[in-house]
């Protein structure tokens, strides 16, 4: 069965945000990555191949073993769509800042 997969339910999973992180600055293999978790390989074999099929990793191949790298284009797509929120969410709170800081000066 073939599902589509969605990136923003792929990072919802805190494994994976991990899995992410991990292979942020380097690439690596299915069995370097399972080390750094207390989960069945194949459990983290999961989480990799959800994460392929989002395209938010790649694979290449190195001989006979499969490299896992983070996709950066795909990641920078993620962060577009973020953007707009988060610079939603500073001005917000740099408006109660403002008003705070307002707010001391009058009860002084």
């Amino acid at each position: 069965m073939n599902l589509r997969r969605d990136v923003f339910q792929a990072i919802a999973d805190p494994t994976r945000r991990a899995i992410l992180l991990l292979v942020a600055t380097q690439g690596m293999t299915a069995g370097t990555i399972a080390a750094n978790f207390n989960t069945a390989r194949p459990t983290v074999s999961k989480h990799l191949q959800i994460l392929t099929e989002c395209e938010l990793l790649g694979q290449e191949q190195k001989g006979r073993e499969i490299y896992y790298h983070i996709n950066a284009a795909k990641m920078k797509e993620v962060a577009e769509f973020i953007e707009p929120f988060r610079q939603m969410w500073d001005d917000r709170f740099n408006k109660l800042e403002a008003l705070m800081k307002n707010y001391k000066t009058k009860n002084k």
